[in-house]
């Protein structure tokens, strides 16, 4: 008799790489139905290189263009992106073990495993629940927001009802998802003072860019601060703190420039500042001109977009955890601290080690992309660091360089949106899950630092 055979390891065997595959498929998916000429406007086809760049941005949330949406692409290829930003924003193993959720009322451990992977907090527990409590957030943001953008539109501009009920869930789904897809030649540079438009979308963007795992436990302990945990109130904190100082900064620099904000009445310029302070956390709408903006705003900008929004949420960058954790660690340094405490709670040492880890490894890429960029093309180095910020923080804000890149340019930023989208996740599950106990130390050596 046989012995029996040894049980074949599955392909994927850590729940990151499944994540990253799904996601490579969406793209893949997206991308051969933009391909197709009935996603197009007019006669032919988009180019493979419009396709695949229009469904990553799409599927990666980021909103990073290189045709006009609206003149290029059909119906068809428009209700494409918009289904693919939504799929996005909620995470591809999420909607999928949603679609399993309301199939078969139960999940498998691995598909407990890969969605809590992907949400990045989620206990295996209780993945289930939150899934429909993601579902049923998701859903009621994004009808208020259509509703008060429709009537915005259909009373304030005459736009016919269903027109208006097609523009304003269009953009009701890209804010709340912050994927920065706009049905307007001009993005949002028509509504740049009008607060019926602007505000709904910050909120929205702002709601969608807290992260899940916030968002259900405001629903659930809203009224009892005490009760949140670390992570709720780290991300509240520096999601407020850095809108705050991004909306003044931008307004203050911005004021006199007779290309951007200079050119609107003084009382329409803050809320023309707080759109592109809030847009800068992920949604990438832009509501003037970003190319004409100075140069110091681009910086700002740059390091507003680095940082990102909340961990699992619609938002990229490294993460405002992320950030205000290394924050936290570089005070407690200078303060001469044996350990690193915020909100009363000590932070363990492995997790400032991890964040401090995915925050260089983003300055690589970023660093390596844009050396590529700029030898390989004859545009301004601020102008390339920029769109590749934008890129891989899954922003979308532009100073309109990706049109006029070279192909191989373009794929550049479609995979940096991608590693973008998908780097926090794996990295930050690959370094939980490879954390191990040594049984022995090696002797303490002291190198000199500065």
């Amino acid at each position: 008799m046989d012995a029996a055979a040894p049980a074949r390891r599955p392909f994927l065997r850590h729940p990151a790489q499944v994540v990253a595959v799904a996601f490579a498929v969406a793209v893949a998916i997206g991308t051969a139905l933009l391909y197709l000429p009935v996603s197009r406007r007019g006669p032919g086809g988009a180019t493979f290189v419009e396709a695949l760049f229009t469904a990553v941005s799409a599927l990666c949330v980021t909103g990073h263009t290189i045709v006009d949406t609206r003149e290029h692409w059909s119906t068809g290829g428009l209700v494409v992106i918009l289904a693919l930003a939504q799929v996005g924003g909620f995470g591809i193993m999420t909607s999928a073990s949603l679609l399993g959720v309301f199939a078969s009322r139960r999940m498998g451990l691995r598909s407990r495993m890969v969605t809590a992977t992907e949400s990045r907090g989620l206990e295996l527990g209780d993945v289930r629940t939150v899934l429909l409590g993601v579902v049923r957030v998701s859903v009621l943001v994004e009808a208020v927001t259509a509703v008060a953008l429709t009537t915005r539109l259909h009373v304030g501009y005459g736009e016919p009802l269903p027109s208006a009920m097609w523009e304003g869930t269009f953009l009701a789904v890209s804010s709340f998802n912050n994927a920065g897809f706009v049905l307007r030649s001009d993005n949002m540079t028509g509504f740049v003072g009008d607060p019926w438009i602007c505000l709904p979308v910050i909120v929205a963007a702002t709601i969608g860019g807290l992260g899940f795992p916030v968002l259900l436990e405001l629903r659930r302990q809203f009224r009892f601060p005490k009760l949140w945990s670390l992570h709720t109130k780290l991300t509240l904190t520096t999601t407020g703190a850095l809108l705050l100082l991004g909306w003044a900064f931008l307004t203050f620099n911005e004021w006199r420039n007779p290309a951007t904000f200079g050119a609107l009445p003084w009382h329409e310029r803050p809320l023309a500042g707080l759109f592109q302070a809030s847009a800068t956390r992920s949604s990438g709408f832009n509501s003037v001109d970003i190319a004409s903006m100075n140069g110091g705003s681009w910086l700002v900008m740059d390091v507003l977009m680095f940082i990102g929004g909340g961990s699992a949420s619609t938002a990229g960058g490294i993460k405002v955890t992320t950030f205000a954790l290394l924050l936290v660690v570089l005070v407690a340094e200078f303060r001469g601290d044996t350990s690193v405490t915020v909100f009363s709670r000590r932070v363990p040492e492995r997790v400032y080690r991890q964040a401090l880890t995915v925050a260089l490894v983003a300055v690589a890429v970023i660093v390596t992309s844009t050396l590529v960029l700029v030898e390989t093309t004859p545009f301004p180095p601020d102008r390339l660091l920029f769109e590749v910020v934008s890129s891989f923080a899954t922003v979308g804000l532009s100073t309109g360089l990706p049109p006029q890149l070279p192909a191989a340019g373009q794929v550049l930023l479609a995979a940096l949106m991608f590693l973008g989208r998908l780097g926090p996740i794996t990295l930050g599950a690959a370094l939980a899950l490879r954390e191990r106990r040594r049984l022995y130390e090696y002797p303490e050596g002291r190198p000199i630092i500065g």
